[in-house]
C-alpha cells in the first residue's frame, strides 16, 4: 500500500457513508474483513456484519464534512487521522485514528477504529458485533 492508494480507498468510504444502500462496501472490504469501532469492542466480523452496521449507524441524507490526514503506511497498514463535523440535526464532531489494512486488491481486510468526541458531547461508538 501507498499514500495515494490509501487516500483513495478513503474517499471511497466517505462516497459509500452518503450513499443510499451498502453495495459500494463490495469495493471496499473483504468478505471476510472485520471492522471494529472502537478499542475492546468486539469487532463486526464478514461483509455481511458490516453491512448490517452501516444501515444501522447511518443515515446517507445526514450533512457533514470530513477532513482526513494520512500519518502512516507501512506494508500493507495505514493510519489515518479524521475530524468528522456533522451539522443539523446531530450537530457533533469527531475526532478518529483508523488503523487499515488492505489487501493486493486494495480492499480492507482489518478496519479499527480509535473514536474521540469533545468533553461532554454525549458520543458514543457503535457498539460492537453481538
Amino acid at each position: 500500500m501507498d499514500r495515494v492508494q490509501l487516500a483513495d480507498w478513503v474517499e471511497g468510504y466517505e462516497r459509500a457513508w452518503r450513499a443510499p444502500g451498502t453495495h459500494a462496501l463490495d469495493e471496499l472490504f473483504t468478505e471476510d474483513a472485520s471492522y471494529s469501532t472502537a478499542p475492546y469492542n468486539e469487532p463486526y466480523r464478514g461483509l455481511a456484519a458490516i453491512r448490517e452496521m452501516w444501515e444501522a449507524e447511518r443515515n446517507p441524507g445526514e450533512d457533514f464534512s470530513v477532513d482526513a490526514e494520512i500519518l502512516a503506511v507501512e506494508g500493507d497498514r495505514g493510519v489515518v487521522r479524521l475530524t468528522v463535523q456533522y451539522r443539523k440535526p446531530r450537530n457533533q464532531e469527531y475526532r478518529d485514528l483508523w488503523v487499515i489494512r488492505l489487501d493486493g486488491d486494495g480492499r480492507c481486510t482489518e478496519f479499527e477504529e480509535w473514536p474521540f468526541w469533545p468533553p461532554g458531547s454525549g458520543g458514543a461508538p457503535a457498539s460492537g458485533a453481538r
